[in-house]
């Protein structure tokens, strides 16, 4: 009996530890580069959820850019050792479908708690986060468009400090008195500033939405570079540099437009609510924040990353991945992270939490972004993305240097993406 007895101990401390040896490891791509307080927050999420989830050990892995990620991300499937997870573009979303690269989240999302979490996700975020009738993404943080303002530099050109343009008339108007110039006539404060470095489609977006146009079908197979109301968009990207003067001309760079607000080179800027903290915590004066001017409607496009689950990972890694996503995009993390970064928190519930809305109340500009989603739309996402990307990303280039009149430079755009995209037509 006592051998019995024994036998069953040693039986069972060796299934314990057996157990315990078989934690789930995940590989986490995240597009940023090491170091710097987005990597701290990421490890501290990563530190707490192995906390509460011993037997799941995940692994954080600075990769560099969106483009650099999802590189490394494919190129690591293709040789049979992709990470479990990664956040990458939510555009990305057809161009991993396309490489047999993810599995389907709602194929892995079985129990009925897993399909209503699904359901909890702003809608305007799950446009480029499902087709097929599944959901390939899970949005974490996303973005849309906004508008900056200076409100000193308002208060200078005898504008309301606290109303910013909501028309395009509007815009111009604003902008012509608020631009300065030297007694040379040298521009020393431009009236605004739209990027179209980095990621110049999805800053056109905004005026294409606002024109009441938008760039593709949402099978990602056919594109609209050359419609009138696209032409028309552009034509006046254009003109508020060389018709109306208050925008420097050329291609103004992404990364620098934060800095040329803060050093008040422009006293208007469009860009994303991820650079909400950073205007927070480096503008010297008081700065508004709003909904991008309307045209024929309101909109912006939105933007930023998905969490995707990579196919050649085990089931028991997909399931512990799940897990992870469920619990980083749960309302109180979530809350937090749209708080400590200026990204959108992703569901309603997350600007329920007490915290979130302490924060509102404190700043109201962290909701603008939120209340922008009922008018927002699909960031540009098709198959071939990023080769249909570059094609608009070139002719758009081409306009704004004065190298192409608007109507020629997108319709060479869209026949090019066309010839791409010829191929998943049929």
């Amino acid at each position: 009996m006592r051998r019995i007895v024994r036998a069953l101990a040693v039986a069972a401390a060796l299934a314990a530890g057996a157990a315990q040896a078989q934690t789930a490891e995940i590989s986490f791509y995240y597009p940023v580069a090491v170091g710097g307080p987005i990597t701290k927050i990421i490890d501290g999420l990563a530190a707490d959820f192995q906390k509460e989830n011993p037997g799941i050990k995940v692994t954080p892995i600075y990769a560099g850019t969106y483009q650099e990620t999802i590189v490394k991300a494919l190129t690591a499937h293709k040789s049979g050792s992709p990470p479990v997870t990664s956040v990458l573009l939510s555009t990305d979303m057809f161009t991993l479908i396309d490489e047999d690269a993810v599995i389907a989240v709602s194929d892995l999302a079985n129990s009925a708690e897993d399909q209503a979490w699904l359901k909890g996700f702003y809608p305007a975020f799950m446009y480029n986060s499902q087709t097929g009738g599944k959901v390939w993404g899970v949005p974490f943080q996303r973005s849309t468009i906004v508008l900056y303002w200076n409100k000193e530099a308002f208060k200078e050109a005898g504008l309301d400090p606290n109303r910013p343009p909501a028309t395009w008339a509007e815009m111009v108007e604003y902008a012509q008195k608020l631009t300065k110039r030297d007694a040379a006539g040298n521009v020393t404060q431009w009236g605004v500033q739209v990027p179209s470095s980095g990621f110049p489609y999805w800053l056109f977006q905004g005026f294409t939405t606002q024109n009441g146009v938008e760039l593709m079908n949402p099978a990602g197979t056919e594109t609209y570079f050359d419609k009138p109301e696209v032409v028309e968009a552009l034509q006046f990207w254009v003109d508020l540099s060389r018709k109306h003067r208050v925008m420097a001309p050329g291609v103004i760079e992404w990364g620098t437009t934060p800095r040329d607000f803060f050093e008040r080179k422009t006293a208007m800027m469009w860009t994303t609510t991820g650079n909400l903290t950073n205007v927070r915590n480096n503008a010297k004066f008081d700065f508004g924040v709003a909904m991008l001017p309307a045209n024929k409607r309101r909109g912006s496009p939105t933007g930023g990353g998905n969490f995707y689950i990579f196919k050649k990972s085990t089931p028991e890694q997909q399931q512990a991945a799940l897990k992870f996503i469920r619990w980083i995009t749960a309302p109180q993390r979530a809350a937090q992270w749209g708080i400590d970064t200026g990204y959108v928190a992703v569901t309603p519930a997350a600007w329920e939490t007490p915290v979130m809305k302490k924060h509102v109340e404190g700043f109201p500009a962290a909701a603008v972004a939120r209340d922008q989603l009922q008018y927002a739309v699909a960031e540009l996402s098709t198959h071939e993305n990023q080769r249909v990307t570059k094609a608009l990303n070139d002719g758009l280039q081409a306009a704004l240097t004065g190298a192409k009149a608007p109507a020629d430079a997108l319709r060479d755009a869209q026949r090019e993406a066309e010839r791409i995209l010829r191929p998943f037509r049929r």
